[in-house]
């Protein structure tokens, strides 16, 4: 990713600052040369921030990035050298006085000829420096912005669904509905008695938060015998989804070695004779025959009065599954109501008005998020306890909330921003995590954060 450039070229920089490397460098005989390139990546460096933020509605910004990231990993590469080089001496001299075989390995290497290469090695790195940084139509247009180093993200937030804001009567309709016997939930095939209600929506809207606060709300926990919660994998596979749904229904791992007929078999047993509330989050795949595989083994045995509350954000397939007249379908958040989101995430309680003008800035973010509360929460958290009104205008004011949107949707300019936030360490470890399937992190959030 070309957002990672300024991560690589902080720690490339640290690396030749540090006391050790330009021992190295200095008995290589080539201190200068890497003094030099030290240079030319700090000043590339300094209008990285601007560059990264750019790039989403700038394609020549988004491809100078990408070839100066392809320099900063070739220096990685040759840094690395250096400390291979390095340690391969110290072993050589270690062994000064020894003869035989290890001290034939480690001193196979020429270091009259490894200096010459590398030296040609660095010129080459520095010399892709400068073209890149003498395009002045991209490094003339790009400015010097603050960056800080994270280490206040631990005071953010997290707003427990206690306080979920503006979806108290969607909340309330669904409850309702769980409640309902069998036989007066007026579902669209009267033969079903396990029921199915899918919350409809676009990423963003809250979906997910919606479903957790029905689940704990007290009148459903006393409603039904057995409650259990399953993420859905995208693939909907159903050896897979069997599992985490016996998982969740008796709050234990699952072997993966058991097969789909063992996993249905234990589903059956456990499902038998309950009236029980199964919520399917998080459904993406709107293949007819899997859903209906899966609804046929679940409701077979069941209580009349089960129910199966499903988030989507498909309509196609809350059309197969729903049971019910007409889906929970969400809509955007009032202005109101994700004002008062983002107060409640920006500020620590009642401060609000001890900063009037952080406030106002405030009323203006939230327009930008256009009535999506995972946008809101997302740079409200990001904000939260900062009183530095530069930071605020930042947020406001980037050119990534000219970021192209799809369906009216502005969530991703929101997650870019925030994104782009980050301290640089965490935004590697959000990368390469985003190569990772949706279900196949097995840590809790607890672990996540020691770690």
């Amino acid at each position: 990713m070309a957002d990672l450039a300024f991560p690589l070229a902080t720690k490339l920089i640290e690396k030749l600052g540090s006391s050790a490397f330009k021992q190295i460098c200095l008995a290589w005989g080539v201190k200068a040369d890497l003094k030099k390139l030290q240079r030319t990546m700090s000043t590339i460096k300094d209008v990285l921030l601007d560059a990264e933020q750019k790039q989403a509605h700038n394609q020549q910004i988004r491809s100078w990035l990408r070839q100066l990231k392809d320099v900063f990993l070739d220096a990685e590469d040759l840094l690395d050298e250096f400390e291979c080089e390095a340690l391969r001496r110290e072993v050589v001299e270690t062994f000064h006085g020894t003869t035989g075989k290890v001290r034939r390995f480690f001193s196979r290497s020429n270091p009259i000829a490894f200096r010459f290469r590398v030296g040609n090695e660095i010129k080459e790195i520095r010399e892709r420096l400068d073209e890149l940084k003498s395009n002045k139509a991209i490094f003339d247009s790009l400015t010097i912005l603050p960056h800080g180093d994270g280490g206040d993200h631990h005071e953010r937030p997290f707003v427990p669904a206690s306080k979920v804001i503006g979806r108290e009567s969607e909340k309330e309709k669904i409850v309702n509905l769980l409640m309902q016997q069998g036989d007066d939930d007026q579902s669209r095939n009267s033969n079903n008695k396990v029921s199915v209600i899918p919350i409809v929506g676009i990423g963003g809207l809250g979906k997910t938060t919606l479903a957790k606060w029905v689940y704990d709300d007290k009148r459903v926990v006393g409603h039904f015998e057995l409650r259990t919660w399953a993420s859905v994998p995208v693939d909907f596979e159903l050896t897979r989804l069997t599992r985490l749904i016996l998982g969740s229904a008796l709050d234990t791992e699952i072997s993966d070695k058991l097969t789909l007929d063992q996993l249905q078999g234990r589903l059956r047993d456990a499902l038998k004779d309950k009236k029980f509330l199964l919520v399917l989050d998080d459904v993406w795949n709107d293949d007819a025959l899997k859903w209906s595989q899966l609804r046929d083994l679940v409701i077979e045995g069941a209580k009349s009065g089960s129910k199966i509350l499903v988030t989507t954000r498909s309509t196609a397939f809350a059309e197969i599954m729903g049971t019910i007249p007409s889906n929970i379908n969400l809509e955007f958040l009032s202005f109101e109501d994700c004002l008062s989101l983002f107060v409640e995430c920006a500020f620590k309680e009642g401060r609000d008005k001890d900063y009037p003008n952080l406030f106002e800035m405030g009323k203006d973010i939230v327009r930008k998020c256009g009535g999506v509360p995972l946008a809101v929460k997302t740079l409200g958290s990001q904000l939260h306890s900062k009183t530095d009104e530069r930071e605020w205008k930042l947020v406001r004011d980037s050119e990534i909330w000219k970021l192209d949107r799809e369906d009216a949707c502005h969530i991703l300019p929101a997650l870019r921003l925030s994104y782009t936030r980050l301290p640089h360490h965490l935004r590697q470890c959000l990368a390469y995590c985003s190569h990772l399937r949706k279900d196949m992190i097995r840590f809790s959030s607890f672990q996540l954060i020691i770690y």
